[in-house]
């Protein structure tokens, strides 16, 4: 299969500029507006495999910097910057691949703020939201006070998650997901921590964990309407 990838830059309004990579492979069904945790950016090798294994299952992907990390700035933006990032990086990924499928979503951080971005005012033509652990809260301080804005998004949510993720405590995950009813779908990765890192002791390598969380993740935006 033919894959291309494209290295480009787009402007955020009255923010900036920042950089972004979009992976298309031939006859793409769908791509995935995929954005980065809090401490690494969209070149970190788990967003590299995620972009490839996509690739190889006719997705595309676009991944893009959030202002702080091309600033090569520790502190992650304020939820507003974040937010315009996302809105701008959904406009820019629909510009390069018209007549595909939008989904949005990403790694932790990335994934809390394109909820929270839905949640305020709907992303133009995204038909799903997919979260690559969602961090519910902090590390091993389990709360869901995290989650009350999403039962403002009406559009179709897949969470998948690690049964060791320190960030996402499964007592307090399955009630929100419950609460949200059809439209949320859980998925979780059986001994997998934050991002999806499994124990050797489990019987399976980490690249193995990683294929069911991308099959999981393509079956379901086929499914999407």
């Amino acid at each position: 299969m033919l894959i291309q990838r494209r290295e480009l830059k787009f402007d955020i309004e009255r923010i900036g500029t920042v950089s972004a990579i979009l992976t298309q492979p031939g006859r793409a069904r769908a791509c995935y507006v995929l954005a980065h945790g809090a401490g690494a950016d969209m070149r970190h090798s788990f967003m590299e495999k995620v972009a490839e294994g996509l690739a190889s299952r006719g997705i595309a992907t676009f991944r893009f910097n959030f202002p702080y990390m091309e600033k090569k700035q520790g502190r992650p933006d304020q939820p507003a910057v974040a937010h315009a990032a996302i809105r701008a990086a959904v406009e820019e990924a629909a510009r390069l691949c018209p007549g595909l499928k939008l989904v949005a979503g990403g790694k932790s951080f990335g994934g809390r703020m394109t909820s929270q971005a839905q949640s305020k005012a709907a992303l133009p033509d995204v038909k799903g939201l997919a979260f690559l652990g969602f961090p519910l809260h902090a590390d091993k301080k389990p709360s869901s006070e995290r989650a009350e804005h999403l039962a403002g998004i009406v559009i179709p949510m897949l969470f998948l998650q690690g049964t060791r993720d320190g960030l996402a405590d499964l007592g307090h995950l399955k009630p929100v997901i419950e609460r949200l009813g059809a439209r949320a779908t859980l998925h979780e990765i059986a001994g997998g921590d934050h991002s999806f890192a499994v124990l050797r002791k489990s019987g399976r390598s980490n690249d193995e964990a990683l294929t069911e969380v991308l099959d999981v993740l393509a079956a379901w935006i086929d499914e999407l309407a």
